[in-house]
């Protein structure tokens, strides 16, 4: 199975210039201050839940309204838009009492995103644009029991995980996406169930698209939710061959930054961020400006850490506009060359290469 036409200037773009990504959906929607009703639509007037928040629909409800932010954030000079689509698995879903829109839902925000890029590559066919299906971590966890008096129970398993994964991927590819991101990964067993899923879609399929895996840090422990480093989580996915690994969500720039710093180091394959402006505060405000953004990524990339850049959560246009700014002319990251070793992961990696058995004077020789 070989790569498209479309995503092998995908890939020749990074290896030529650090590529710009989006920035939040949920910021820009709660700006325009939606009602329940907004959310139902016509079709769901009478839904038996409460809708309200569930940003996913909207790509059913008012479709408009994400095609219009789609195209801000191209207007801002996003390179990669992502799909409405966080929340758009059968698990998640579940929530509202929905889980058979879940394939309708992927697909119709996919075609609304390349919908977008393609009204903007053909305004600026100098800057080709390109749509990321996305697939979230689900609402719930497989490494992870919810129970704290029973720590064996998972809530989920990892079939289960797979077949949702799966259903969401074929809408995805249905909508006609230019790859996958796997985001804001806070549990790897999560991600490996996506990663199958995507796997064996590709196979079924007798073709491949680019695949881009970002896992979130969640504290100043420096360690995903499932207690996983910046290096394990690495080597627990590089195995997939991934267009790009970052990191994203959770932290705001700041506190991210020693941890995207290690992730260039060890990455044979380009790298990607897109943290949060800022920390939350007591409201639950983010309060990183664009400006602040736009100089700490803009260091980032002088320092040779990045290849793609965007914004989470609290993140808007100007965000993005500002970041592409700081971006500009600066060159991309090379991918690490390390020398073979066998690489594994628990919470902690674990390398072995042609020195790991040596006794200890031996290796100090060496």
């Amino acid at each position: 199975m070989s790569l498209t036409s479309h995503a092998a200037k995908l890939e020749a773009l990074l290896r030529s210039r650090i590529l710009l990504l989006d920035g939040a959906m949920g910021t820009m929607i709660q700006r325009a201050r939606l009602a329940e009703e907004d959310y139902r639509g016509a079709r769901f007037r009478d839904w038996q839940r409460e809708l309200r928040g569930h940003n996913d629909l909207l790509s059913l409800t008012q479709p408009r309204l994400i095609r219009d932010i789609h195209a801000q954030y191209l207007q801002a000079g996003a390179d990669i838009i992502e799909t409405n689509t966080f929340n758009s698995t059968s698990v998640a879903l579940a929530d509202y009492g929905m889980e058979r829109l879940a394939r309708e839902l992927n697909r119709a925000a996919a075609e609304l995103a390349v919908d977008a890029a393609r009204e903007w590559h053909a305004k600026t066919p100098q800057q080709p644009r390109f749509v990321a299906g996305v697939l979230g971590p689900t609402n719930k966890t497989a490494s992870i029991s919810p129970d704290v008096n029973d720590p064996g129970f998972r809530a989920i398993t990892f079939d289960a995980l797979v077949a949702a994964y799966t259903e969401a991927i074929e809408g995805l590819l249905e909508g006609s996406v230019d790859l996958l991101l796997v985001e804001t990964v806070f549990d790897t067993l999560n991600a490996k169930a996506a990663l199958f899923a995507i796997e064996e879609t590709f196979e079924r399929r007798a073709s491949r698209l680019p695949v881009i895996i970002s896992g979130t840090i969640t504290d100043a422990s420096g360690r995903t939710l499932s207690g996983q480093t910046t290096e394990a989580f690495y080597n627990s996915v590089r195995h997939t061959r991934p267009l790009a690994v970052g990191l994203n969500c959770a932290l705001g720039a700041k506190e991210l930054r020693p941890y995207v710093e290690e992730l260039a180091k060890l990455a044979e394959s380009f790298t990607s961020c897109h943290p949060n402006a800022g920390l939350p505060n007591a409201f639950g405000e983010y309060e990183d400006t664009p400006e602040s953004m736009a100089r700490q990524l803009g260091e980032w990339a002088r320092s040779g850490w990045i290849n793609i850049a965007g914004g989470c959560c609290g993140t808007t246009p100007e965000h993005i506009a500002a970041i592409a700014q700081s971006l500009h002319g600066v060159a991309p990251r090379q991918p690490a060359v390390r020398p073979p070793a066998l690489r594994l992961a628990g919470l902690e990696p674990l390398n072995v290469d042609d020195q790991s058995l040596l006794p200890d004077r031996a290796r100090s020789r060496a």
